[in-house]
């Protein structure tokens, strides 16, 4: 297996709100829901790549403030590395641009929708459990 890829996980809050995503059909772990993000780019810092994967995927703009400690995850065909960027929303409501579904909601109501498994210890940690 390839060395992992780095992912930026974007934790966007609106007021006490945070933005998730919906995988795309066709796509690893299609119909589950996320938090937006994607592979930083050579010489890309975390927060940059958390910007601007938010705005590709929704155009909503963000500003991020700061990293929260990386985790690892291994599927069967790759592994990841995350690293979750805490982002304040500036401007934009959500459009469904490189994304099947958007939302506004909160935190303790993560446990609602399935995520990847690789998620897991965020989500609980987010959701205050």
């Amino acid at each position: 297996m390839s060395p992992p890829s780095t992912i930026a996980l974007a934790l966007v809050f609106r007021a006490e709100k945070l933005l998730i995503t919906r995988r795309l059909p066709g796509t690893h772990l299609a119909g589950s829901w996320e938090f937006p993000g994607g592979k930083l780019k050579l010489g890309e810092t975390p927060e940059r790549c958390a910007e601007r994967e938010v705005e590709e995927e929704t155009a909503v703009v963000c500003q991020a403030r700061g990293c929260r400690t990386s985790f690892s995850f291994t599927y069967e065909d790759r592994s990841l590395l995350f690293i979750p960027v805490d982002c304040v929303w500036t401007r934009g409501e959500p459009e469904l641009l490189q994304v099947s579904g958007a939302c506004w909601i909160l935190p303790t109501e993560l446990k609602n929708f399935e995520f990847p498994e690789a998620n897991s210890a965020l989500i609980a940690q987010l959701a205050g459990m």
